[in-house]
């Protein structure tokens, strides 16, 4: 029986998905299912891979549900173990796989493990090396644009960059798919603290990598939909997953956090957006489920309070 699903989350991705799906199969040796879930592209991109990878499972959505609805369908339909999320603007490298595999076999405490993203304009340099999140409501990317040499050692992370991980399929029947009121943006970083909160850990395997173009569905680093989405969205993960006491706690850390993300987007014209996506954040808290507290988890709460305050530090010491 094959012990790995890879869950390939695809929108009018007509430039993407083959060069993805080639490199996959080019890649790997080890038996693996593949499903495709499709997003109600507009263009012929299912068709074309159809035609190609007859093997692939398709799901088709009649419209754009948006990344977690696309992710949870697969991972729904999955039969094994493991389901490695993978973006269609993404191409593996040997052994991606099997690196990925053996990192998460290590530990049944091991919630997910991400890979070692490359950037595709310039293959030297990363464009991940793990993914945190800090007590200022910023999450970030270790690594990204040094030099590809950097960041060779696996490492526990805050939370893994669903664009190409690996995650234990059991978990998220005891903590919770991934939220689909996130739409897009920040949902790793919400089901990774999730994971968190229930004690489990999170890792960056160097030896899984992949080439990673970006923001192909969004179309750039920083544009309206993504500060949309990336305000409101951390507006409801704080309230989501922290406790009120380390709301309270975390208070002038956030503010100060969300004062500086407000000067930078208002120099990049978009100032406006990012005040909207934060009123925005504030009505979804009203209609959302909290993660509840538990007794039994007060010790993991402390262990992530403090990798919230010493994220700070290697934030600013990236």
């Amino acid at each position: 029986m094959r012990e790995v699903t890879v869950v390939i989350p695809n929108y009018n991705g007509a430039k993407y998905l083959l060069p993805c799906l080639q490199a996959l199969y080019g890649h790997t040796r080890t038996g693996m299912d593949v499903i495709v879930v499709d997003n109600g592209s507009k263009d012929n991109t299912i068709r074309d891979a159809k035609a190609a990878f007859p093997q692939v499972k398709y799901i088709l959505l009649d419209e754009n549900y948006g990344f977690c609805r696309a992710v949870n369908e697969g991972i729904w339909a999955a039969d094994t173990e493991y389901v490695i999320l993978l973006n269609n603007d993404t191409e593996i490298l040997d052994g991606f796989v099997e690196h990925l595999l053996r990192a998460i076999r290590r530990s049944p405490r091991i919630f997910s493990v991400e890979a070692r993203m490359l950037r595709y304009d310039d293959p030297d340099k990363l464009d991940s090396a793990g993914t945190y999140y800090n007590a200022m409501g910023w999450a970030f990317a270790r690594g990204r644009d040094a030099s590809a040499e950097k960041y060779t050692r696996p490492a526990r992370t805050f939370a893994a960059c669903g664009g190409a991980a690996i995650y234990r399929k059991a978990v998220f029947e005891e903590i919770g798919y991934f939220d689909e009121r996130h739409f897009a943006y920040l949902e790793d970083i919400d089901v990774g603290y999730r994971a968190r909160i229930y004690g489990y850990v999170n890792l960056y395997e160097p030896g899984a990598r992949v080439i990673h173009v970006g923001s192909a569905s969004s179309g750039s680093r920083y544009n309206e939909f993504k500060t949309r989405y990336s305000g409101r969205n951390n507006i409801y993960l704080i309230y989501k997953n922290m406790p009120l006491p380390q709301i309270l706690l975390n208070l002038p850390f956030l503010a100060a956090g969300f004062f500086i993300k407000g000067c930078f987007f208002l120099k990049k014209g978009m100032g406006k957006s990012y005040l909207l996506s934060l009123r925005e954040g504030f009505r979804i808290c009203r209609k959302c489920d909290r993660v509840p507290v538990r007794r039994s988890h007060l010790l993991n709460y402390l262990v992530i309070q403090a990798e919230l305050w010493i994220n700070i530090i290697r934030r600013f010491a990236l």
